[in-house]
């Protein structure tokens, strides 16, 4: 379980203008799991889609003010083609001055065998690869279709296998894609099968552009587990478009999922799905599960802190109802 939010020293003295966070004590939910594994997406989903560059050095503090905050996987970033998404542009440079951190996961993404071959260069141990439900969203995330795009992630997943590296799969677009509309279950298991078979040991389920509902998201979890895919090969990846993210994302939970991708801030978006929002925030996920009772191993004070201080990097408030609230309470935003 996240630690309580206590106030800070002087927190609640007179002329202070703060008080301390109030909440209940926690209580559990049947059917929830007892452990939760937060799947932090800031550095790489959260930032991709920034109207603006964000220094090398403020990714690098934002992960390791990550790590201290205690998230076990951060992924980090993408080797895109630097033109397709300017904003991560500085992979490289990222990844070859990221300290030691021992036990944390730190995973790339990758969207084809070039930008593999250049993570095994950078000592890469991880790796993720952007599937599609689609069509249309392949043909516009990666510019090939969907079984093109699926046999060049074969070939990476092979020679990720040989190097005994990590690789998982996402699926964009599960239960709606802005060109084609409602997506059929049927194509997601297609897609889960073939991601599988060629090795990906994890299926990131993706609402992009924040469409689901939770009871979609419990129907789409059945018919996969129908079809062989359980949900302990699964996480959830939500956006939070129409408010919908975080009563997804505990449907999910209760439908036997124990991996959910988070964003800190809730910072995030697509450019290549202009419709998409932003990501679950971390710390939104942190406060619910928190009060169900949940262990994820996460500070939920740290982590907001965290929060703060990029929001004033990036110019503009964080999006996440819980680090607004705890603004109010918190000792400074460093």
């Amino acid at each position: 379980m996240t630690e309580p939010v206590a106030p800070s020293p002087g927190e609640g003295a007179p002329g202070t203008g703060r008080r301390a966070a109030v909440r209940c004590a926690p209580v559990g939910l049947a059917g929830l799991p007892e452990r939760v594994t937060v799947y932090e997406v800031g550095p790489r989903d959260g930032l991709q889609n920034e109207p603006g560059l964000v220094s090398v050095e403020t990714k690098l503090e934002l992960i390791e003010r990550l790590v201290a905050a205690g998230l076990g996987v951060v992924e980090v970033t993408s080797l895109a083609r630097p033109e397709a998404v300017p904003q991560l542009a500085d992979a490289e440079e990222l990844i070859s001055r990221l300290p030691p951190m021992p036990g944390v996961r730190q995973p790339v993404l990758v969207p084809n065998l070039r930008g593999f071959e250049r993570a095994v260069a950078l000592g890469v141990r991880e790796v993720s690869l952007p599937a599609s439900a689609t069509e249309s969203f392949a043909r516009a995330n990666l510019g090939r279709s969907r079984s093109e795009s699926l046999a060049a992630f074969a070939q990476v997943a092979r020679r990720a296998g040989e190097r005994g590296m990590a690789v998982r799969g996402y699926i964009s677009m599960c239960f709606g894609d802005p060109w084609e509309g409602e997506v059929d279950p049927d194509e997601v298991v297609a897609v889960a099968h073939e991601l599988l078979a060629m090795g990906c040991r994890e299926l990131s389920l993706g609402d992009t552009i924040g469409v689901a509902t939770p009871g979609a998201v419990r129907r789409l979890i059945e018919v996969l587990g129908g079809a062989g895919v359980a949900p302990s090969q699964l996480a959830v990846h939500f956006h939070d478009t129409y408010g919908q993210a975080l009563a997804n994302t505990l449907e999910a939970l209760r439908s036997g999922v124990t991996t959910v991708d988070a964003s800190a801030g809730g910072l995030g978006g697509c450019p290549f799905a202009k419709s998409a929002s932003g990501n679950l925030a971390t710390e939104d996920l942190l406060w619910a599960l928190d009060g169900l009772g949940v262990w994820t191993g996460v500070d939920l004070v740290a982590l907001a802190q965290t929060s703060l201080w990029l929001a004033g990097q990036l110019g503009r408030p964080s999006p996440s109802r819980t680090v607004q609230a705890l603004a109010r309470q918190l000792p400074g935003r460093a």
